[in-house]
């Protein structure tokens, strides 16, 4: 009697929800996973690091609803992060809950992570040298000295990088000199490397989400939010090329080096946060494959359900 080989599993698509910080990203993250049998992805660049929780606002395992969360928690703060990796790591966790049948339910607030994810991504090489000569400016001048000079030779790039962001604008400015290309001529296509991919992106008005910005960074801070940075500034925060420069945790910083005082901190959070939405809104807003659900939608969940089934 000849053999029938067993069918194989049905694909599992990959639903990746986005959207500006504080949008309420998170709980649709979890009602989409549990509606689907999925696990959630973390594609947040800063929740990768142990005992960043509060500032990153990392969900407790207790609010998880179970459900198995990724690429948390896996570098101490003194490690870098980078796209890269990050990228290799994400693939890896999409490919193998793919593999048991699980649906990957990506979430973070990290836009370009995201993209390099989904999309076809690759990544120019590095000059030791010119990095290294870059790094010495960035400390002599400052971030924003370099942005301005980024803005004259790529202003597509300048535009997508917050010009406190010198770790960032260092690497566009390498990228500018030894490929003699624009640093966004490197950035993600429009183009999914993953199959089956789906966005859903949080729509939310801009006076609401400043609104929710201002009570989560006041609610960090009453979590003890403070003693959190202090602990990890023993652990080395400071000394860490790329945690230190998250939102809340420098100004933290900040303030305990004695540069500003406990209120000005928590107002440069405040104010750098809604600043940082804004932007993150505005790179997700050009991505016409994303299908947007209003944050106070009560069939939000329906819809997003309703776009990934539309598209299989």
């Amino acid at each position: 009697m000849t053999s029938v080989p067993a069918a194989a599993p049905p694909r599992r698509p990959v639903v990746a929800v986005v959207g500006p910080t504080a949008a309420g990203k998170t709980d649709l993250s979890l009602d989409l996973a549990e509606a689907l049998g999925g696990e959630v992805v973390n594609t947040d660049a800063m929740q990768v690091y142990r005992g960043m929780d509060i500032g990153t606002a990392k969900l407790p395992v207790a609010e998880r609803r179970g459900i198995p969360h990724h690429l948390l928690d896996l570098l101490d703060v003194t490690e870098p992060a980078s796209v890269a990796e990050f990228q290799r790591w994400a693939r890896e966790v999409i490919a193998g809950c793919r593999g048991r049948g699980v649906v990957p339910v990506l979430v973070g607030g990290s836009a370009l992570y995201t993209r390099a994810i989904l999309d076809h991504f690759e990544f120019p090489g590095t000059d030791p040298a010119v990095r290294a000569r870059l790094e010495e400016e960035l400390a002599a001048v400052g971030p924003e000295a370099l942005h301005r000079r980024l803005a004259e030779v790529d202003a597509d790039a300048a535009g997508r990088i917050i010009p406190t962001n010198g770790r960032r604008v260092v690497r566009a400015l390498e990228v500018v000199e030894i490929t003699g290309r624009p640093f966004s001529a490197s950035l993600p296509e429009l183009r999914y490397e993953v199959d089956d991919a789906h966005q859903v992106g949080v729509d939310i008005p801009r006076d609401v989400l400043d609104e929710r910005i201002g009570l989560r960074v006041q609610r960090m801070w009453e979590a003890g939010f403070v003693e959190e940075v202090r602990r990890l500034a023993e652990r080395g925060l400071r000394e860490g090329r790329t945690a230190h420069r998250a939102l809340g945790y420098q100004q933290v910083l900040a303030f305990l080096d004695g540069e500003t005082s406990e209120e000005e901190a928590l107002e440069r959070t405040i104010t750098g946060t809604r600043r940082f939405a804004r932007r993150q809104d505005s790179w997700f807003r050009k991505d016409p494959r994303i299908t947007w659900v209003a944050w106070d939608d009560p069939d939000k969940v329906a819809k997003a359900l309703a776009a990934v089934g539309a598209a299989r």
